[in-house]
C-alpha cells in the first residue's frame, strides 16, 4: 500500500459511466425481446456482486499508484476501448431483437475486462481484486440465469 495514494481519479469514474449508458438506456427504455428483465434465480450473488461494484468504483476512482505509467495509448488502453466496442456491439444486437449465447456474453464480459484492463493499465491492483470477484460473480449470474 506504500506505493498508493489517495487521489481522485477521474478517468476510472467515467470510464464506468461510459459502459453503464446502455444500462441506463435498457432501464427507460425496454428492448424487444428483453429477457434480461426476468426475476434472477441468483440473488445471494447478485448482493456479493453489487457489494464488488460498488467496491471496484470507489478503488478506480480513489486508489492511485505513484508507479503508474502517465502514458495514455498503451495496449491495455487499446484493450479496453476494444472490450467497450464489443460491450456496445452486444447491446446493439440486445435491442435488433438478437438473444444468443454471444449476445449474453458480450453484454457480460467485455464490460468488466474493459475495467480490469484499465487498473491493469493504472497498475491500480488494489481494484483488480474486487473487479475480478464481481468478474465471476457477473459470468455466474449471466449463465444461471439467461444460458443454462
Amino acid at each position: 500500500m506504500k506505493k498508493y495514494r489517495l487521489s481522485f481519479d477521474i478517468r476510472g469514474l467515467l470510464l464506468f459511466l461510459v459502459i453503464m449508458i446502455p444500462n441506463f438506456i435498457w432501464f427507460a427504455v425496454p428492448a424487444p425481446n428483453d429477457i434480461l428483465r426476468a426475476e434472477s434465480m441468483t440473488a445471494a450473488l447478485d448482493t456479493i456482486a453489487s457489494v464488488c461494484q460498488v467496491s471496484m468504483v470507489v478503488a478506480l476512482c480513489i486508489f492511485s499508484n505513484q508507479e503508474r505509467s502517465e502514458t495514455c495509448f498503451t495496449p491495455w488502453t487499446v484493450a479496453v476501448f476494444i472490450c467497450c466496442l464489443l460491450y456496445f456491439a452486444s447491446w446493439i444486437a440486445y435491442y435488433l431483437g438478437i438473444v444468443n449465447v454471444s449476445v449474453i456474453l458480450g453484454l457480460t464480459i467485455p464490460p468488466c475486462l474493459s475495467l480490469l484492463f484499465y487498473a491493469i493499465d493504472r497498475k491500480n491492483m488494489v481494484a483488480v481484486v474486487p473487479i475480478s470477484i464481481f468478474t465471476i460473480c457477473h459470468l455466474i449470474y449471466a449463465i444461471v440465469n439467461y444460458i443454462i
